[in-house]
């Protein structure tokens, strides 16, 4: 059955039903998944079965990535010294007409909505709180997806699937699928990059990513924990729509060198550059800002 699968992601078989007649009747696919003339191939509905049964419960899934990745490394495809983190979105199996907005009052124990994916997230509420913050909106079909209009277009219900690359071949290292919001996103990278150091005991000197990644408290893990020089561009917030202050209403004393905001406190400024293998300054300087 995994077997199977490869072929369908190899060839963009998306239907597990035409994927079925496709093995039944190619004989090269037969050979693939070691299955006879005469071998029955696997009902359809066999696959949604195992995968959210034994598969999961085993991390089948996870075990053949990590052998993969380990030939990839013995081919010496995996330099481990640079890496690249950045998601996919992905559209989930949610009707937009099924949707509520997210603080209204919803009803679980409705035998209605009594499915899987539901008890699910009603699972993950108790043991993770992932309700810390509340959606926009809430799909009454697949609660843990996230209303999205990311990647240009009209909204709609999505995953996120974040990738850690290595950059010298190109080489996925890890993955990790989170709601399409940009905090999980950047979470999962915490995630993904430990999970690198503990299976194999790699930890990139260098992490690539875009703008989402270069908020204060991600570059302040990476420099401070992870000793990870990240070539990030930082988020620039200095528009602030709040009461907070931004970044231009401090101003640099001279003489005590210090930041002075405009409720007369000082603040002490520490300033980290750092320099890739070209001796160029990258635009991952941060500012952290300490109260006296």
């Amino acid at each position: 059955m995994t077997r199977m699968l490869i072929v369908g992601y190899c060839y963009g078989i998306r239907s597990e039903r035409r994927l079925c007649e496709e093995a039944h009747l190619n004989l090269a696919y037969r050979w693939f998944c070691r299955l006879s003339l005469e071998d029955e191939v696997p009902n359809h509905s066999t696959f949604s079965k195992n995968r959210h049964g034994r598969f999961r419960d085993s991390e089948l899934f996870r075990w053949l990535f990590n052998e993969v990745l380990r030939r990839c490394m013995d081919a010496g495809l995996v330099k481990g010294e640079g890496f690249a983190v950045d998601a996919s979105i992905i559209k989930a199996d949610a009707s937009r007409q099924r949707g509520v907005p997210g603080d209204e009052q919803v009803n679980w124990s409705d035998p209605g909505l009594s499915t899987r994916a539901v008890r699910e997230y009603l699972e993950a509420l108790d043991e993770e709180a992932l309700a810390e913050t509340l959606p926009k909106r809430l799909s009454l079909t697949d609660p843990q997806a996230r209303w999205t209009a990311a990647p240009g277009g009209p909204a709609f219900y999505a995953y996120s699937t974040n990738y850690l690359i290595d950059t010298e071949h190109g080489v996925i290292m890890d993955v990790e699928p989170t709601p399409a919001h940009r905090t999980a996103e950047v979470e999962s990278t915490k995630t993904m990059i430990d999970r690198v150091e503990a299976q194999f005991d790699i930890k990139p000197e260098r992490l690539i990513g875009d703008t989402a990644y270069g908020t204060a408290p991600m570059l302040a893990w990476m420099v401070e924990e992870k000793n990870i020089e990240p070539h990030v561009p930082v988020w620039d917030k200095t528009e602030r729509k709040n009461d907070s202050f931004s970044s231009n209403d401090f101003r640099w004393n001279e003489e005590t060198e210090e930041y002075c905001c405009p409720a007369g406190n000082a603040l002490r400024s520490e300033w980290r550059a750092f320099k890739n293998e070209r001796s160029h300054v990258t635009k991952a300087n941060t500012i952290i800002f300490r109260s006296r």
